[in-house]
């Protein structure tokens, strides 16, 4: 089909469907199904309200407008780009991102987690004074940290350069420049030696078997944070290993495993770990403290 073939917002969204469709396309980095996908492809690419399709379903286009929703319906389904590289935007309940191919796309259920302050672990988030993210991408959980968090600084750890870079931009954006602070390092290596009230990660975890399966969406993702090693738990051990010496007494570690729960347990036999209940189950993000951490240490020590 060419563009003359199209005039209305109608017509382009039935026609990004049934192409989504027939391509097989993979809807994990934002949207849940073809509909929502296309639908927030065209309202973006026509500058249109996003929560708002219905009243433009028959507006008749222009033919530039209708020949650039032509290239990225191509896009998405030729070329199996994830839709936030296409539009340069991701959201994480009402936050919106800046990304590119430089970080993946956003996604945590550490997100889904934030508004509610970390309750119960954390009694007053009026008190924590120090967090540490590592493996930050786009900066997008430091942010959300910052605004639960409001008298905390917030460093925000990553190894590649390229995706600090995206993350400065972001930072900017939610003008939080005076308590993110954004360092190139591999984990605790360049962080200091301040001790934190929390650390969180979503590291990279999936397993080697696993990335051999990727959807095509993921593989225009930065592979360095997707690949976990043979179990997943490369980076994992490390953040748990190091995380005792750099914790307040009570603080707190929260880690983002998606589905390996089941290495991650056999990584760690011996630490205590709660599960926390998430959208996605409860399995997918473990929580451990200071003092749980110290235990861990202790115990690997005498064995």
């Amino acid at each position: 089909m060419t563009p003359s073939d199209f005039s209305t917002v109608r017509d382009l969204l039935r026609y990004a469907v049934s192409r989504f469709n027939r391509a097989g396309l993979f809807f994990g980095h934002g949207s849940s199904d073809a509909l929502d996908e296309a639908a927030y492809l065209i309202l973006h690419t026509l500058h249109l309200p996003l929560d708002k399709l219905d009243p433009f379903m028959d507006a008749r286009l222009l033919p530039d407008e209708i020949a650039a929703v032509v290239d990225v319906i191509a896009r998405r389904s030729d070329d199996r780009v994830p839709a936030a590289y296409i539009t340069k935007e991701a959201w994480l309940g009402s936050y919106r991102f800046f990304v590119d191919e430089r970080v993946l796309v956003p996604r945590s259920f550490i997100a889904e987690l934030i508004p509610q302050q970390f309750a119960p672990w954390v009694a007053d988030p009026f008190a924590v004074g120090d967090i540490l993210e590592l493996c930050t991408g786009s900066g997008c959980l430091s942010i959300m940290m910052a605004d639960a968090f409001p008298r905390a600084q917030v460093d925000a750890v990553d190894i590649s350069t390229e995706a600090l870079e995206v993350a400065h931009r972001n930072v900017d954006d939610y003008a939080l420049t005076g308590r993110i602070s954004l360092i190139a390092s591999d984990l605790y290596e360049h962080a200091g030696d301040r001790r934190y009230d929390m650390i969180i990660a979503n590291p990279p975890y999936v397993n080697a078997d696993s990335m051999t399966h990727l959807p095509a969406e993921y593989g225009h993702e930065p592979q360095i944070a997707l690949a976990g090693g043979t179990d997943g738990m490369d980076l994992v051990r490390r953040i748990v290993d190091g995380a005792a010496t750099r914790l307040t007494p009570g603080g707190i570690l929260m880690v983002e495993i998606g589905n390996e729960r089941e290495h991650c347990e056999a990584a760690f036999p011996t630490l205590e770990m709660t599960w926390l209940t998430t959208s996605a189950g409860d399995d997918t993000v473990f929580l451990t403290t200071a003092e749980q951490l110290t235990a861990y240490t202790q115990q690997a020590k005498q064995a």
